[in-house]
């Protein structure tokens, strides 16, 4: 049997489960739900933001991309943010790495020639370990300094968020969302928050936006 094939007969099959247990489970998601958390993580097919925090359907939005990265250039994850912060008025936003990420493992070695786009897309987690490279070169192992890596890039990515126009605006007008940093961990499949910043947590000036109307 094809993949594509097997996914389709996978997927009825979730459904009669999902009505067997709960006729109206369908309509439950049809229904508009207050969604609290923004979610943006990895696009690793292991590490699904509902199955490993167990939430239903509708609890979480989530935005998804390599290595869990935020760029001020990405202009899909930037309108995800202003949608959740603006629209939805979600109270946290999780950046969520993980362990044994390939994007963190890729970025540690040399650029590969021919892989233009992904390339500059790891640059940015290859400007993390300059910044540590101190700390990271002195560990023992390749592995030590992956795992790490991984945590450093996860709090280089909640400043960088706290850097957004979008979310200095909320903390100037309703004093949210709280940014997490956490990690999920592949050997134990327990998510350990590293990092974390409210409206009351200072930045350096030089990342400060002078707030009016249209910024």
């Amino acid at each position: 049997m094809k993949a594509i094939e097997r996914l389709l007969l996978e997927n009825k099959a979730w459904a009669e489960e999902h009505l067997s247990a709960d006729p109206e489970f369908l309509n439950k998601l049809g229904i508009e739900r207050e969604c609290e958390i923004f979610w943006i993580g990895c696009s690793d097919s292991r590490v699904h933001a509902d199955e490993i925090t167990n939430s239903e359907p509708g609890s979480i939005f989530v935005h998804r991309n390599i290595a869990n990265s935020v760029m001020t250039t990405d202009i899909n994850l930037l309108s995800a943010l202003e949608y959740a912060v603006d629209e939805l008025r979600i109270r946290h936003v999780i950046v969520c790495g993980h362990y044994e990420c390939g994007g963190v493992r890729a970025a540690l070695r040399k650029t590969r020639p021919g892989q233009f786009l992904l390339n500059k897309w790891l640059k940015q987690i290859k400007d993390v370990y300059r910044l540590h490279r101190a700390e990271l070169d002195a560990l023992a192992t390749e592995h030590e300094r992956q795992r790490r890596l991984v945590e450093l890039n996860v709090i280089e990515q909640i400043h960088n968020l706290a850097q957004t126009s979008t979310i200095q605006r909320a903390w100037t007008t309703r004093k949210a969302p709280e940014l997490h940093g956490w990690v999920y961990g592949l050997d134990d499949g327990i998510i350990r928050e590293i990092a974390h910043m409210d409206a009351d947590t200072p930045l350096d000036p030089l990342y400060e936006f002078e707030l009016g109307p249209l910024a």
